[in-house]
């Protein structure tokens, strides 16, 4: 069953806080839902598919809270790719007659929360691979340098092509006020910045960031009577990489898979795309996912990042015009969901006038959950204003 026109995001709603020392997760889920809703003209009563990921207090705790009466649950947990997986997901839902409304919604404090990364830590000592790992204390930023070294050493690609990525989203975050880092930034200044783990210094890294996020997806005819501008669901893809044992090439991400999935049923390449979000963990993270997902042949991926080929006005494949990861906003260290929300922003025409890309029509937005070197997942989709 394809899923191709079977369903629409309809709404959207981005939280503004970064810091939130005065809410809760469950304050800033249900704030994020109302906004979504608004936006998309509905209200909860609507509701009929809720999809969480885990990042707050429970999927019923919050379904009860929001007084959902709800047909279809997913509860599917994939860190930072859940949310692009979710869009999907409801698609699929929608097209087999689960639910008519779906909410997506995501909040997190782990700026304001103490207690966030030994709770996280805590999570993955259960793991079945914790006592083979833990001695040798791998650790986020660590194991995407990893895969970051192995690029350069496979393909020659450079500290100063991966600074570009940086550079780019620096540019953009400077018209969002809501963004962490607002400030530009050259390629020196990338390259000057401490090394966080070699190669990748700490402007190559995300920001952490409080807040979160929510995405109204509906059945074709809700959206259609809604007054508001349609953004289809063309195409969704998922795939899974890991260890297998040992034997991994650290050069690729699972977008390999997802991406062309996307591409195939939406009907559509590459080349199509007037609008990229690309999740943006590090700045590796970039690279590899655009030459995964067919943007630029294998081990290009540095030189097609490099001299502002990534900045909204300047260059052929614009990307996260909200500043993205590396200087909007990284909720819950899970930025999938703005991904969608700043595609959709695109595909309507209400992104920021100084990053709105011209005449945008086609978008993907991409995303990768857990960890380039060892273990993630990554989701694909493809969205049509129509």
């Amino acid at each position: 069953m394809s899923i191709r026109g079977q369903a629409y995001i309809a709404g959207i709603y981005e939280h503004p806080t970064r810091e939130a020392k005065d809410k809760s997760a469950a304050e800033l889920h249900v704030e994020s839902a109302r906004g979504a809703l608004a936006d998309a003209g509905l209200g909860l009563k609507d509701i009929d598919g809720y999809f969480y990921a885990g990042d707050g207090p429970g999927a019923l705790s919050l379904a009860n809270h929001m007084g959902l009466r709800l047909k279809h649950l997913d509860t599917t947990d994939c860190g930072g790719s859940s949310y692009i997986l979710h869009v999907g997901h409801a698609a699929e839902a929608i097209a087999a007659g689960k639910c008519r409304v779906a909410l997506i919604t995501l909040a997190g404090r782990p700026r304001s929360d103490p207690s966030f990364g030994a709770t996280m830590r805590a999570q993955n000592a259960a793991a079945p691979e914790y006592a083979f790992e833990a001695p040798y204390a791998p650790a986020t930023a660590n194991m995407y340098a990893l895969a970051a070294m192995r690029h350069m050493h496979e393909f020659g690609t450079t500290s100063e092509q991966l600074a570009w990525v940086k550079v780019a989203a620096s540019h953009h975050a400077q018209w969002n006020p809501n963004a962490v880092l607002k400030e530009v930034v050259s390629v020196a200044d990338v390259l000057g910045s401490p090394i966080i783990a070699s190669p990748l210094h700490r402007l190559d890294c995300c920001v952490i960031s409080d807040g979160g996020g929510a995405i109204i997806v509906a059945a074709p005819e809700i959206a259609n009577a809604l007054k508001r501008p349609r953004v289809r669901i063309r195409g969704a893809g998922e795939a899974t990489k890991h260890q297998l044992g040992g034997r991994i090439d650290l050069t690729f991400s699972a977008a390999r898979w997802s991406g062309p999935a996307a591409f195939a049923e939406a009907g559509v390449t590459p080349a199509d795309m007037k609008y990229a979000s690309i999740y943006d963990s590090f700045t590796i993270t970039v690279v590899m996912q655009l030459e995964d997902l067919g943007f630029c042949a294998k081990g290009a991926g540095g030189r097609f990042v490099a001299d502002g080929n990534l900045i909204s006005g300047q260059g052929r494949l614009p990307f996260n015009t909200d500043g993205g990861g590396l200087c909007n906003n990284h909720p819950s260290n899970r930025g999938g969901l703005t991904k969608v929300i700043e595609a959709v922003r695109q595909l309507r025409g209400e992104a920021h006038p100084k990053v709105q890309v011209k005449n945008c029509d086609l978008a993907v937005a991409s995303g990768i959950g857990g960890s380039l070197a060892t273990r993630h997942t990554s989701a694909t989709v493809i969205l049509e204003r129509v």
